[in-house]
């Protein structure tokens, strides 16, 4: 653990926490910013690789542990909380971030090799708000996806407010990054792995018409287009969730948890 405390802005190792928006540099980089008390908390619990933590002199006490117990070399930024909110461009009251080392993505093969039978799956297509998809990390997680599968179309779950929208769940779930979403879906077919559409413009069939016992992967689509017509096609069926009122679709992030909260109800009473 190295301490450093800062007086200038100008340090090369301070550029991630002064370009917060700039999620493609951070992407070509391989790593992702954790902002929050919790959220640097749990990445600092996990096995994600850390590179530097930046915080108040006031909190250093409380994440020291923490940071000493990591097997590598963490750097410490120590700056005052005026001085931090200037250097990532917005008011931070809670003041405490960290920088770390996106995993190498996990393969179908590892998955499912690894996790046990029935598998649970979710997949995205096309999702593009990173607020909806860090909450649909945490309900992944909360309702006891295996993995999360990402199509060549949808946004990173690493990106800094999935991150913290996830509650650090995202740290919990292997990620599969996919460059062929059909592709990918069609091999889970071919493994006996059914794929569930969530999809509002169905044939009837709810998700109380729906066995999730079975090994399957629930899929999501965009926020406003849903899921496309050539990923529809490589799904074995899709189901919508019942409503009234002539309320006929609800957030993905709202959708998400309804859906995986029922595979998890399933299963718990089979």
């Amino acid at each position: 653990m190295q301490i450093k405390h800062v007086t200038a802005f100008d340090r090369p190792e301070l550029v991630p926490y002064a370009t917060l928006r700039q999620n493609e540099e951070h992407k070509a980089a391989g790593i992702f910013v954790a902002e929050g008390a919790m959220i640097v908390q749990r990445l600092l619990e996990s096995q994600f690789g850390v590179v530097s933590v930046l915080l108040p002199e006031k909190r250093l006490a409380e994440f020291e542990p923490l940071i000493r117990a990591r097997a590598e070399d963490v750097t410490v930024y120590v700056m005052e909380l005026a001085e931090l909110e200037k250097l990532v461009g917005f008011p931070f009251f809670q003041g405490v971030l960290a920088v770390g080392k996106i995993r190498q993505t996990h393969t179908l093969d590892s998955i499912l090799a690894n996790a046990p039978r029935p598998h649970f799956l979710v997949a995205f297509d096309a999702l593009a708000n990173a607020d909806n998809i860090g909450l649909m990390v945490r309900s992944a997680a909360a309702f006891g996806a295996q993995a999360i599968i990402v199509g060549e179309t949808s946004a990173s779950p690493f990106l800094r407010r999935a991150v913290r929208n996830s509650i650090g769940a995202i740290f919990k779930l292997p990620v599969v990054q996919t460059i062929d979403l059909i592709a990918t879906l069609r091999d889970l077919r071919s493994r006996g792995v059914r794929i569930i559409a969530a999809h509002p413009q169905t044939d009837g069939r709810t998700i109380h018409d729906v066995d999730f016992k079975s090994d399957c992967c629930v899929l999501f689509g965009s926020e406003s287009t849903g899921i496309s017509e050539e990923v529809l096609a490589a799904c074995d069926e899709a189901v919508a969730i019942p409503m009234s009122n002539e309320v006929d679709s609800l957030n993905v992030g709202t959708a998400a948890a309804v859906f995986l909260y029922e595979v998890a109800r399933q299963r718990r009473i089979s």
